[in-house]
Formats: C-alpha cells, structure tokens, sequence
C-alpha cells in the first residue's frame, strides 16, 4: 500500500497549481495532520492541500470502474453530461458515455471514427481506465515528466512553471524509473520471503504449542483425577481407622465400666451386710458371722482397680506428616492417638553431664508415650533452662531443634566455667534424669610437646631428651626408644603421655617437672 494515496473519481480537480520541488519543504514547525492507512495501518502526514492534495490511485479507480461494470454499470454515469446511465464507452477518449453523447460523439468530425464498446463487452477487460488528467490543466492530459520535480507534467506545465526543467515523455523515462522501483521491489521481496517463513514458523509452533497444551492438560486432568481418587481412598481408610479407634476405645471404658459396676455392686453388698449385721444382729451372731465378713471385706479392700479411666480421648489429625503412597502418589495425613509420657522419655548423649567454656554442648531428648514406645513424630512443648549453680540469675540459652520424629537435639554453649544445673520438662512435668548438674570446665588445653612414637627420633638422637611417658633406653637414657624397656609401644604426646592425639593437655609444667622435656619436633 503506497503512502499517501487517495481514491478519488477521473475527474476530481483541486483547482490550484501543485508546489514546486522547492515549495515542498515544510514553511512552518507546526504539526501536520497525521492519517492511518486502513491497509498497511501506515501514518500519512496530510500535505498542505488536505486530502485533494493526495496522490491519486488510479489503479484502485479502475479496479472500481471495473466492478461496477460487472454489476451490470448500476452506478456509473456518463462523463460528458454526468446525468444519464453509461451504454458504451469510447476506447479513444477513455470515456463512458450516455446513448444520446455517444450519437453525439459520432456526429463530431474529431470523434466520428473512434472506438465504441458496448458496455456489457468490457467485464472481460481487465484494465479500463480513464485518461488521466493534470489537475492544473484540467483540458490536458498528463504525458510528460519533470525530473527536476519528480512528477508527470502536461504540455501547458512544460511551458509555465516547468519550462526550465529537465521534462521527457512518460514513455521514454519508465524504464529508467521502473528500474529503480524494481531494483527497490528486489531488496524487498527477501524481506517478504523471511517474514512468510517466519509466520510459518509461527504457526506452526502455534499448531505444535496447541497440541503440547491440550496433552499437558490431559496429563494434568489423569493426575489431578488419580490425585483425588488416592486422596478420597486415603479418606476413607483415615476415617475407617479412626473408627476402629473409637470401637476399641469404647469397649475399654466398657469393659472398664463393667468391672467397677461389677466391684462396685460387690462392695455395695459387703457393706450393706455387714452394717446390716452390725445394727440389727445380736453379739452372738455378730461373733458367729465375723469370720466371714471379715475375709470377704479383706479381700474386697485387696482388689486392685484404677479410679482414672483407662483409655483417653488424645486423637490428633497431624496434616503434615506423611503417610506413604497411595496408588504410586505421595500422601500426606495421619491419626495420632499416642501422648507423651514425661516419666518415660530419656536423656541420651556424651555431653548431659561435662562441657567446655565456650563450646557447644548438646544431648537428646527421646520422647516416649506410656507404653515405652518412640512417639515416632515431633511438635511437643519441649522447656529447657540451663542455670549457672552460683549466677542464677545469668542462665544460658538453650536451642531446642525438632527433628520431627520424636527427637529433640539441645544445645546451648556456656560462657564460664563452674556447675550448671540442667531442666528438661514436657508438658511441665520433669523427664527422667531431670534436672541434672553438668561441670563446665576450662577451655581445651591444647599439647605443647610433640605426637610421636619415640623420643630418641623426635630429639634427633639426643640422649638426654626426657619424655613424660616415663620410658627409659638401656646404657642410662632418659627417653624412650622404639622396642626397648618401658616404652608406650604406640604413639604418644611427649609432653603428658597421653595416647590419644585429640586429647587434653594435662601437663601442668611446674618445678618438678623435667628440665630437658621434650618439647618440639628436632628433624
């Protein structure tokens, strides 16, 4: 779609002399009005003239002459009168005329021999146009271009305004100018093969992306339905195991309630005898009876029996907990009915009763229902204090992690050495073990001598050289030697003796110790 282009009828004038090359330059920076092209969607800045002043489409003019043509000429009037239906059109003059211009027309010396249609003959013709005029001179058609001015001119504008410029007729400068607009036209067309390639492309990812959607959603509707039958099977088998629990519940306070109904009916019945015996019998049947009252009243008062019911109502849906698989998918959900038991759970770990200044010291809390069985998840109200014996009023921060499965790790990390007395309670009530004292002593004391495996090679074969081992060399050395008497027969600190490399220095360097003790590697 060319910019700047106007649909208007052979005939339109605009009744004033079109601007020179150099008059098209804008004479003003006010805004021009700006058009949107209903095809190409393009803006077209409006010319000073208006809308008269844009370049005519004589293309689209005849390919509008050429459909009313086909629709038998409803709408086309004759160009000479411009009042009556066309009948035929003159090949010569290119113009529609009515049947009284046409006898007319033939009547005229100049125009007895040009060529009539009919207008029925020309639907076949596939380019009918009308000559086309200079809007300057309307009399004179346009057969000549400026080159200076870049546009077709007529005779009459050749010897006005254009007489200076460069002018030749349309037929001998086409090829000049067809050529550029080709040469144009193939710079473009890649463009047009890339941009039909890319739509598709386009569609067909479009028809692909289509197809993936409808299948994701199809694996998306066999999950989502699977997903709610496993989660509607695990339903009802929760419901099903809540109902056994009720069932089993109920038959204990049943049962329960059996037992002390039936103690109770027995007691009942001791009692109102013996009272019964007390006020109305005599002493003699008082004596005579009392044998067996009292072994039937000895052996009530000996039954064991518990005031507390024996079940209770502790059911918890825990939402978060896994439950295993149901049909391949993951489910979650369980009914709880264990409770915890502080008198059962326990303390376990190496730290519950040493720790260092400044370093962590940790333990477990293994929690534990009546039955002595792991509760086997988390979420109980776990109280930890740790409280220095003479500060406190400085306790130390304890840090409490759930481990979701019935374990809690405790830590916390005491700045000062002394004794600290330890609370672990859940539920308010004290675990076993608690409290507890734990003994913080000093920071480590890190070996100042040397780990090594005997002092004869550590000293570099001095003589002399002492280890704190205690091991001698035969011939009166002081050290100890790899197989000879009193050697530690593995590894050893030279400062303290310890065999343990990841050990706490015990030597407390003072008077008695040895002047020459072996301190530092030699080799």
């Amino acid at each position: 779609m060319l910019s700047g282009v106007t649909l208007e009828g052979g005939g339109a004038r605009s009744g004033e002399g079109r601007p020179s090359r150099t008059e098209l330059k804008p004479r003003s920076l006010q805004s021009q009005i700006g058009l949107l092209c209903p095809v190409c969607d393009a803006q077209v800045d409006l010319p000073m003239g208006g809308v008269k002043a844009l370049t005519i489409d004589h293309l689209a003019v005849n390919d509008v002459m050429l459909e009313s043509l086909r629709g038998e000429g409803q709408g086309l009037v004759c160009d000479l009168c411009n009042d009556r239906e066309v009948e035929k059109r003159c090949q010569t003059c290119k113009a529609n005329l009515c049947h009284f211009c046409c006898q007319a027309h033939r009547r005229q010396k100049k125009t007895t021999y040009h060529t009539m249609v009919d207008l029925k003959d020309l639907k076949s013709y596939s380019r009918i146009g009308k000559p086309i005029l200079c809007p300057v001179h309307p009399a004179e058609e346009l057969r000549l271009f400026c080159e200076f001015c870049d546009r077709p001119v007529c005779r009459d504008c050749v010897v006005g305004e254009h007489r200076e410029h460069p002018c030749d007729f349309t037929s001998n400068v086409i090829h000049k100018h067809g050529d550029s607009v080709r040469e144009l036209l193939k710079g473009t067309q890649p463009h047009v093969e890339a941009l039909e390639e890319a739509l598709a492309q386009i569609n067909v990812m479009n028809s692909a992306l289509q197809k993936r959607v409808e299948a994701v959603a199809a694996d998306v509707q066999t999950f989502s339905e699977g997903y709610i039958k496993a989660i509607e099977e695990h339903r009802d088998k929760l419901l099903k195991q809540l109902e056994d629990i009720r069932i089993q519940k109920e038959n204990s306070l049943q049962l329960q309630k059996a037992q002390l109904e039936q103690l109770l009916a027995d007691m009942r019945t001791g009692v109102e005898f013996t009272e019964h015996l007390l006020t109305s019998g005599s002493d003699l049947e008082i004596l005579i009876t009392k044998g067996v009252v009292v072994e039937r009243l000895k052996k009530l008062n000996k039954v064991q029996y518990s005031a507390r019911p024996g079940v209770n109502d502790k059911i918890r849906f825990c939402p978060q907990e896994k439950a295993g698989q149901c049909h391949g998918y993951e489910i979650y959900g369980t009914i709880n009915t264990k409770e915890v038991d502080p008198a059962k759970c326990v303390l376990q770990g190496e730290d519950l009763h040493r720790a260092r200044e400044k370093q962590t010291a940790s333990f477990t809390l293994l929690c534990k229902d009546a039955a002595g069985e792991i509760m086997g998840r988390g979420g109980d109200n776990i109280q930890v204090a740790v409280l220095p014996k003479d500060k406190k009023d400085s306790p130390v921060r304890p840090m409490v992690q759930d481990n979701k499965d019935g374990t809690y790790y405790i830590s916390y990390t005491p700045k000062e050495p002394g004794v600290y007395t330890v609370w672990v309670c859940v539920k308010e009530q004290h675990v076993q073990g608690s409290p507890f004292t734990v003994t913080v002593r000093r920071k480590h004391r890190p070996h100042p001598g040397v780990f090594h495996c005997c002092t004869f090679c550590s000293s570099g074969g001095q003589k002399t050289a002492r280890c704190a081992c205690g091991g001698t060399m035969p011939g009166g050395y002081l050290g100890c030697g790899h197989g000879h008497k009193g050697h530690p027969g593995r590894p050893h600190w030279s400062c303290c003796g310890k065999f343990n490399e990841k050990s706490e220095c015990t030597w407390t360097g003072g008077q008695s110790a040895p002047r020459s003790l072996l301190r530092t590697v030699a080799l």
